[in-house]
């Protein structure tokens, strides 16, 4: 058990900072799409002398942060490794790339409506820079760095304080839009600037990840960074099973050897078609709706007619079968609203009853969302690669989600324009795939060991048979344990069922 100490407090505060940035990023932007004031300083006048941002203003807007995320996720790996920087210093380094790009994005309030459309844009895209890398940066160093006894509760932490960013977010700026001036948006824009300086300067009281010291060999000082994080004397048998552990994991990688981009491609082990389902997966994240609701939900759900604030609805999204989901609130909403600009008193029982069933199944969507196709893709592409390629894997998978996620936000608002709630059933469409590609593409991984899955892809096992199928050599080593008898009858079934969360997921 981990002894409880500052540093043990002060890793999970900036465990925490780490996902709750993330997730506060993605939906701060979505509210002051609607607030008047931000309209006034970001849109285009009308004839008849009111503001309104045109889908292409919103998209620049909204899409530009995905844009320096997809590029700042390639370019951290440059930082990461090196002697100068390593895994906290790089962190630092992307966490005040991110604050540059708030200062601007908060300063674009105090600037002429001109220069501020330049300027916000502008803003999100270097913010969207620190974003990208610190979404690899960040999970990568909970990982090399967390307590053993932290690292299961870490996963779930970490993934319940993205939705928490979001949820704060959209409760901010319900908060704020009751404000009549700039300062109902500039105060959910401004407080990313807490959140970057939490990250910035709290990792530089942590220490640095164990196993790239390690990899460095560095032995004395990877034998302190655990002893720090642990809570224990440098000498404690704890220190010296870690040490272990990451030179027997450091030994199998280098004689894995370093894999090239182009290996990602390659035969061996059907590493084409591991590419394929990682990359795949991602997409199917990024296209089932969440993030249009995300970018675009108090905008969208503004045609509702609900009663409820367009910023409440938002607030409850985030809080909180996405297919059927997906597909009632499209046709509800396509069918029974009301077309948009239609004045209160004119309001039909179906026009109400159409923009509640569109508001609350996509609350359902989002709720399934959060549960499986959230974490679940980042789990799976973890586990599909091999150590050689699995760096190059995880970051080609990382930036398809982040270019979807790019496309979603540039796109979508210009086609729910056109056909409205009908681009929900695109969405659902994207599923209905997803449903068809897992089932005849994606094999079960949970429970197998790095070897095991290479030997799954390598026997081409049918991925709709895979979660029975049973490793050859496990059945060989079970054989020699007096598990199974002469006749082949299994004796001990416990030393060939899988063990949940070893395995591959162990190796991360």
């Amino acid at each position: 058990m981990v002894k409880t100490n500052l540093r043990i407090i002060l890793f999970l505060v900036f465990a925490s900072s780490g996902g709750f940035l993330f997730g506060y990023d993605i939906g701060v932007i979505s509210s002051c799409l609607v607030m008047p004031p931000f309209v006034r300083h970001f849109g285009e006048l009308k004839p008849d002398g009111t503001y309104y941002l045109s889908t292409s203003r919103e998209s620049i807007i909204t899409s530009l942060l995905a844009a320096g995320t997809f590029c700042g996720a390639l370019l951290q790996a440059f930082l990461a490794n090196t002697k100068t920087f390593g895994r906290k210093f790089s962190i630092s380094f992307w966490a005040q790339v991110f604050l540059v790009g708030c200062v601007i994005q908060t300063a674009a309030g105090g600037s002429s409506p001109a220069a501020a459309f330049g300027m916000l844009p502008a803003g999100r895209f270097i913010a969207g820079l620190g974003v990208g890398a610190l979404s690899a940066l960040i999970p990568l160093y909970n990982s090399e760095a967390a307590p053993k006894d932290l690292r299961g509760p870490m996963v779930v932490m970490y993934q319940l304080m993205i939705c928490a960013g979001i949820a704060w977010s959209y409760g901010l700026s319900w908060a704020t839009s009751g404000i009549p001036n700039r300062a109902c948006w500039m105060i959910p824009v401004g407080f990313q600037l807490f959140i970057g300086l939490v990250i910035a300067i709290g990792i530089l009281f942590l220490p640095e990840s164990p196993r790239l010291l390690l990899g460095r060999g560095n032995v004395e000082g990877a034998s302190r960074s655990i002893a720090k994080l642990n809570a224990v004397p440098i000498d404690h048998p704890l220190v010296h099973e870690e040490i272990a552990e990451l030179e027997a994991l450091l030994a199998m990688e280098e004689q894995a050897g370093k894999g090239r981009w182009i290996d990602l491609l390659g035969t061996k082990h059907q590493l084409w078609k591991r590419t394929m389902n990682a990359c795949i997966i991602q997409f199917v994240q990024q296209l089932n709706g969440q993030n249009f609701y995300y970018y675009f939900g108090p905008t969208f759900f503004a045609q509702s007619r609900v009663g409820l604030s367009s910023y409440a609805i938002q607030f409850i999204l985030g809080g909180i079968g996405e297919i059927v989901c997906a597909i009632i609130a499209g046709l509800s909403g396509h069918f029974l609203l009301a077309a948009n600009g239609t004045p209160e008193d004119q309001l039909t029982s179906s026009n109400i009853r159409g923009g509640q069933l569109l508001v609350a199944f996509a609350i359902i969507q989002v709720l399934f969302f959060a549960t499986f196709w959230g974490p679940t893709p980042w789990v799976v592409t973890g586990e599909t690669f091999p150590l050689h390629v699995r760096a190059q894997g995880v970051a080609l998978a990382t930036a398809t989600n982040w270019l979807w996620n790019f496309l979603v936000g540039f796109f979508s608002s210009k086609i729910a324009a056109d056909i409205g709630p009908l681009i929900l059933l695109v969405f659902g469409g994207v599923l209905v795939f997803g449903c068809v590609y897992i089932y005849l593409m994606l094999p079960e991984t949970s429970g197998l060991a790095l070897e095991e899955i290479d030997e799954l892809y390598t026997l081409q096992i049918k991925p709709w048979k895979s979660s029975s199928w049973i490793p050859p050599s496990r059945i060989e080593a079970a054989r020699r344990e007096g598990a199974i008898d002469e006749k082949g009858e299994i004796i001990h079934s416990e030393l060939l069922q899988r063990k949940v969360g070893g395995g591959a997921g162990m190796a991360h």
